[in-house]
């Protein structure tokens, strides 16, 4: 059973803006059993955690009452799993405690932490990571609640502010430029190299838009398979990324390594393969992914990010606002969070209070021979004896203006009258 004193959140992982193209790779790969690295967190000491996995972070949500083993023992394990060493997974990890910890996931969970403020997507990874942790036994009530009020904090997020429509805006600038080169999208074919939040963005809006056919690639196959199933839709092997762009009518690319991924040569070729049919090109990595020749190849069209923002430049500034708007809501649920575990925190001393002046009624009551105006006398009189006692003890000595003043706040009984100061208050000045 869970102490009625709560315990910190912490979180120990990698994204985007901490570790590089390489080591979130590594750490992302996936090896088709969702509890095996749920047992090794088990064998590693955790009783409470939940693996966050979504598309560019791994992130390990943890009870703050095993703070000891997410900073001992996670660098190596993650390395383990990355087959890296300790030193480079600490030197791109964080470790968050209460309330950044918090914040961190409502963030995760209200998608301001994605590359792409608003990812739709994001929601239903962190609740299908807790549904696979809970199913592992690896949740509890403290994880429970706090993911609880993530779910809660993400739904206001969406409900009140503009923030959920801007990465679709991107997405739908994306879609009126493709449907502006090819027409009807339902005889069109698109490629997506690479993953990460827009990739599955643009993926999920060219499925809503009934594209003919949607293919992923990615150098680690069972990213790409994972995704795909995700999106019920194909992946090609990462070699073949030069004849499968041969058939895109449509190219997303979105690996983001630092290196062009789509050179001039490899979109030349293709082209002349197509019989000069045009390719519709985003280029969604940052780093860029297209070779900067590839702009000037007749039949090949491509858009970066601020391209298709520029096309949907009313989003920009919404966007913005929807930003700050979220922050505070996010700020506002924190709060709600903490203020919460504190009154549960406090609910055995009322209950042991309440108990205490059930037991007093209870003796009072079997006292035979008293009237109602003798007995509740009574009752008051056995009630205030102990902290009467106290409280003379305390001013005896110097110590009873907090005592006093917290008993004036919890009964409400305004301010003290004016006092004289005791000897030891005249010493200590």
């Amino acid at each position: 059973m869970e102490s009625l004193v709560e315990t910190d959140a912490l979180i120990f992982g990698v994204n985007q803006r901490t570790a590089g193209p390489l080591l979130r790779q590594r750490l992302l790969e996936v090896d088709g059993d969702p509890g095996r690295r749920l047992a090794d967190l088990r064998a590693a000491g955790l009783t409470q955690a939940v693996l966050l996995d979504t598309c560019e972070r791994l992130d390990v949500v943890a009870a703050g009452s095993e703070a000891a083993v997410l900073r001992e023992r996670l660098p190596a394990l993650l390395a383990a799993w990355g087959q890296v060493e300790a030193e480079e997974v600490s030197a791109q990890a964080y470790l968050l405690e209460g309330e950044a910890a918090v914040r961190h996931l409502f963030a995760v969970a209200s998608s301001l932490d994605s590359e792409i403020l608003g990812e739709p997507q994001v929601l239903g990874q962190v609740k299908e990571s807790h549904r696979a942790a809970s199913a592992a036994g690896m949740t509890g009530p403290f994880i429970d609640r706090l993911f609880e009020a993530a779910y809660a904090t993400a739904k206001r997020v969406r409900s009140e502010t503009g923030l959920a429509a801007q990465p679709v805006t991107i997405a739908a600038a994306a879609l009126q430029v493709a449907r502006r080169i090819h027409g009807a999208l339902d005889r069109s074919t698109a490629l997506i190299a690479g993953l990460g939040e827009m990739a599955e963005v643009l993926g999920w809006q060219l499925k809503d838009a009934e594209i003919g056919d949607l293919v992923f690639a990615h150098p680690s196959e069972a990213r790409a398979g994972q995704v795909a199933r995700r999106l019920a839709c194909h992946y090609r092997p990462w070699e073949e990324l030069p004849e499968a762009l041969k058939d895109a009518d449509i190219l997303v690319a979105a690996r983001g390594s630092g290196r062009y991924t789509v050179s001039e040569a490899m979109v030349r070729k293709a082209l002349k393969r197509r019989r000069w049919r045009p390719i519709f090109i985003i280029d969604a990595a940052v780093p860029g992914d297209v070779e900067p020749a590839v702009d000037k190849l007749d039949e090949a069209f491509v858009y970066n990010l601020d391209d298709l923002e520029r096309v949907a430049q009313e989003g920009r500034a919404s966007r913005d606002k929807a930003s700050g708007s979220a922050w505070a809501l996010i700020e506002e649920e924190i709060g709600n969070f903490f203020r919460t575990r504190a009154e549960r925190a406090a609910t055995p001393t009322v209950a042991a209070l309440r108990d205490h002046f059930e037991s007093e009624r209870r003796k009072v009551l079997s006292q035979s021979g008293l009237d109602a105006d003798a007995a509740t006398r009574l009752l008051i009189k056995r009630l205030l004896h102990d902290p009467s006692r106290r409280l003379r003890d305390a001013a005896a000595a110097g110590e009873a203006s907090r005592l006093e003043e917290g008993l004036r706040r919890l009964f409400g009984l305004g301010r003290a009258p004016a006092r004289d100061k005791t000897r030891k208050e005249q010493d200590e000045e």
